[in-house]
């Protein structure tokens, strides 16, 4: 099965320092006309859809806040050069609710009430400043559980209070997290039925192939056993989220660089017949142009954004 990438993740500032080496320096110099420029390259690829992951980071905010003070950008509002774009271009963006704790603590954020109250806080600001954008079209949770078997309780409940939050503020946009510990969940009865507990439009399972805990050979059989337990549950549209890229040395100790398109082929073609959706993890820094005039990310990058464009003009999918 021929199928393309319908979005990618998006970020205004990479969480993991060692990750975002090739790509974080030039984030921090974009302006407001480089932050269109990428969401412009994402559209011409035909993507569809971009997860802004984090709307705070480390203590400041990337919109202007009551919460934490304005992160050092060059441009004073980055999500709305964003979604102004994306209004033009039909693209849907979805906002996080995060990291407005340690980003590498999620499931103490989760369970804390001050941390939580942050959240629900911003997402009433992102609300009031960016609720009239065609484009804004849900809620991404960025603070992530690991799915080691079952859904953790204490994340069920914390999806469940952020959704009514959503569900309050904005009604009609669609809710969405990405959880990890795609290659060791248990898709048995009580995984139905976490699912069906959970109020959530979609749910990006990482397919954790970059991370080297997924052999791309054992993905087809992953997804397949997720689209059975979320067919029993009709709930929770299932989506993978493939992940574009490799390490430069230690596992996430080290820098993103860009997976051979060869490999990141065979990921999108074996999840294809089981999900809705496809989701890089992540344009932004892992692929550009040659001729982009907001080039961010590794000198390879051009060479997996040729490639990619080749197979999608190959097989008419552009």
């Amino acid at each position: 099965m021929l199928r393309k990438l319908d979005g990618t993740f998006f970020e205004f500032r990479h969480h993991n320092t060692a990750e975002g080496k090739y790509w974080n320096p030039a984030l921090k110099e974009f302006e407001g006309i480089d932050w269109r420029n990428k969401i412009r390259e994402i559209h011409a690829l035909g993507m569809e859809y971009v997860m802004i992951m984090a709307t705070a980071l480390y203590e400041r905010c990337f919109y202007q806040s009551k919460i934490f003070p304005f992160a050092d950008m060059k441009t004073d509002d980055p999500i709305e050069e964003v979604l102004d774009e994306a209004d033009k271009l039909g693209l849907k963006v979805f906002l996080g609710n995060g990291f407005f704790g340690n980003w590498r603590r999620a499931h103490h954020n989760i369970k804390s009430e001050d941390i939580v109250n942050m959240s629900f806080k911003a997402m009433e600001e992102i609300t009031a400043l960016y609720g009239h954008h065609p484009s804004f079209y849900g809620w991404y949770y960025p603070d992530e559980c690991f799915i080691k078997l079952h859904f953790p309780r204490a994340f069920v409940s914390y999806v469940n209070r952020a959704s009514k939050v959503a569900h309050e503020l904005t009604p009609g946009k669609k809710t969405l997290i990405a959880p990890y510990g795609t290659n060791v969940t248990l898709t048995n009865d009580r995984y139905t039925r976490d699912l069906v507990s959970m109020d959530l439009d979609y749910i990006v399972y990482q397919d954790e192939v970059g991370v080297q805990k997924t052999p791309v050979h054992r993905t087809a059989k992953l997804y397949e056993k997720l689209k059975r337990v979320h067919d029993e549950a009709g709930r929770a549209e299932l989506w993978a989220e493939v992940e574009v890229f490799k390490f430069e040395g230690v596992v996430y100790d080290s820098a993103l660089l860009p997976a051979s398109f060869e490999r990141v082929k065979r990921q999108i073609e074996n999840v294809s017949p089981y999900v809705n959706k496809i989701i890089a993890y992540q344009y932004l820094g892992i692929m550009n142009p040659a001729d982009s005039p907001s080039f961010c990310g590794h000198p390879d990058s051009v060479k997996l954004y040729n490639d990619y464009v080749d197979y999608l003009k190959t097989n008419n999918l552009l």
